[in-house]
C-alpha cells in the first residue's frame, strides 16, 4: 500500500508538470514538458550522488579513513543483502545520515560529523540500518527525481509569470493564473508527502536490518532534538533526502503537509510497536 501511495503520488507530479506546460504553451508546451522531465529524470539518474554531496560538502572516505564505520556498513549491508556502499562523512555539527545514488550498486551513505560525534555505537547502527533500508527501497532515485520535478515545476511557474502564459484561444486566462500561482505548491505538497511515506518506510526495513527499533528510535529522538539547536546549510530541496529534517520545520494539524519528515514521535511510537506491539 506504501509503495502504492508513493507511486499515485508522483505520477501526479509528473502529471502536474505536463498540465502546467499546457496551459503555459498549450500542446507544444506539453510536449516541451515532457521532453524536460525526461530529460531531467535522466541527469538525476545518472548525477544524483555527486549532486548531493556536493550540496552537503561531504566527502568521500575508505576503509582506512575509517575503519569502524566501514566494518558496522559492512556488517550490515551483507545482513540486508546489498553491495557495499560508497562511505562519505560531511563535516557539520549536526547529527544527520542519507543515502544517495541511483541504485544499490552505485550507492552512497553519508554520515556528518556530529553524528558520530552524538550518538553511541547501537544508535549508529539503527540510523546506518535506516539509510540501508533507503537502498533496500531504492527511494534515493524516487526523491531525486521527485525534487527534480517539484523544481522543473516551480521554475516553469515562475517564469510563466513573467512570460505570460498560453495565448491560444479558447484557453481559461483566470485557469492559467490560478495553475501557475497553485501548481508550485501543489508540487512542493506531493514531493513532501512522497518524502514522508519512504521515511516511515525505512524506519521499519532498517529496524529489521539492525534488528533494534529502540535503538533507531533512541538516535532519532537524539537527531531530532539537536536539529532544533545545531543548525544545517543545506538546499530545502536536498532537506528530505536527510534522516530527520536537518531544517527541523515539523509541524502539526494542517502544517504538516509542509513537513519534509513525519514527526519524531510518530516514528518513534511506530517503531516502539514493532517491539512492544510483538510481545503482546
Amino acid at each position: 500500500m506504501s509503495n502504492l501511495k508513493v507511486f499515485v503520488l508522483l505520477a501526479g507530479l509528473t502529471a502536474l508538470l505536463l498540465a502546467l506546460g499546457q496551459v503555459v504553451g498549450g500542446q507544444n508546451g506539453f510536449l516541451l514538458m515532457l521532453v524536460i522531465a525526461g530529460v531531467m529524470n535522466f541527469v538525476a539518474y545518472f548525477a544524483s550522488a555527486s549532486l548531493v554531496l556536493r550540496a552537503y560538502g561531504a566527502r568521500v572516505v575508505n576503509a582506512q579513513q575509517a575503519p569502524a564505520l566501514y566494518a558496522m556498513v559492512d556488517r550490515l549491508r551483507q545482513r540486508a543483502g546489498l553491495p557495499m556502499p560508497t562511505l562519505a562523512i560531511a563535516p557539520h555539527a549536526q547529527p544527520n545520515a542519507f543515502a544517495t545514488g541511483r541504485n544499490p550498486s552505485h550507492a552512497v551513505v553519508c554520515v556528518t560529523q556530529g553524528l558520530l560525534n552524538t550518538v553511541n555505537q547501537t544508535e549508529l547502527e539503527g540510523v546506518l540500518a535506516h539509510e540501508l533500508a533507503h537502498i533496500k527501497n531504492r527511494d534515493m532515485l524516487l526523491m531525486t527525481v521527485a525534487a527534480t520535478i517539484a523544481a522543473a515545476i516551480s521554475h516553469v511557474a515562475y517564469l510563466a509569470m513573467f512570460a505570460g502564459g498560453n495565448d491560444e484561444e479558447g484557453g481559461n486566462p483566470l485557469a492559467g493564473v490560478l495553475m501557475m500561482v497553485l501548481a508550485p505548491i501543489a508540487a512542493m505538497l506531493i514531493q513532501l508527502a512522497i518524502s514522508r511515506q519512504r521515511e516511515f518506510k525505512a524506519d521499519a526495513v532498517g529496524a529489521d536490518i539492525s534488528g533494534q527499533p529502540l535503538a533507531l528510535a533512541s538516535a532519532l529522538k537524539k537527531l531530532d532534538a539537536a536539529a532544533h539547536q545545531i543548525p544545517m546549510r543545506v538546499e530545502p530541496a536536498m532537506a528530505p533526502l536527510a534522516q530527520v529534517n536537518p531544517l527541523a520545520a515539523h509541524g502539526r494539524g494542517v502544517m504538516k503537509l509542509f513537513s519534509t519528515h513525519p514527526s519524531t514521535a510518530e516514528r518513534v511510537a511506530r517503531l516502539e510497536r514493532l517491539v512492544f506491539g510483538a510481545a503482546r
